[in-house]
């Protein structure tokens, strides 16, 4: 699937959320019902096209150069604390 492909799929997926949106808030109990399982089953189809989204992006990135961009424009600051605390006496070490 081409990036055009994705995003014709994402936006008609949130064309169909906002329209069952409109169209529950005109009906009964049950039908409100089942526009919830439509709802869910948009939202798995959301998930999965930004999954694909994020997945087809991360692919791209030379993750060496990257760090390669970043050790070289930024500085690496490094904060620790480290803290003594004195161990409680338990019935055995007394």
């Amino acid at each position: 699937m081409s990036e055009k492909d994705n995003k014709g799929t994402l936006g008609e997926i949130l064309r169909s959320v906002v329209s069952t949106g409109v169209t529950a808030a005109s009906m009964g109990e049950e039908a409100v019902k089942g526009m919830v399982e439509n709802a869910k089953s948009a939202k798995t189809e959301i998930l999965g096209q930004v999954k694909t989204e994020i997945k087809g992006w991360l692919e791209k990135i030379d993750l060496s150069k990257e760090i390669d961009r970043v050790l070289r424009d930024y500085d690496i600051e490094v904060n620790g604390k480290i803290s003594f605390k004195k161990k409680t006496k338990t019935d055995e070490e007394k």
